[in-house]
């Protein structure tokens, strides 16, 4: 699942594949805001994200898309 996160006063956005499902990551944000606190998560490598909630923009979450690449006939 892909995870595209806004962070205010910065051109652009985090993004990172995620092992966590939809209502895990809202669960965690849900979280971050209601204790004002850190928005942390982990990548598809296992990699951890930590962001102060307070400078979060949005959250975008989405369902990865398997782009072709190459040489493809549709």
């Amino acid at each position: 699942m892909e995870v595209k996160i806004g962070v205010q006063h910065t051109p652009r956005e985090l993004v990172l594949e995620s092992a966590q499902s939809p209502a895990e990551v809202e669960q965690a944000v849900a979280e971050a805001m209601a204790k004002d606190s850190v928005l942390s998560l982990t990548d598809e490598k296992g990699r951890k994200v930590i962001i102060p909630i307070a400078k979060v923009a949005y959250v975008e979450i989405a369902e990865s898309s398997n782009r072709p690449f190459g040489f493809t006939t549709r």
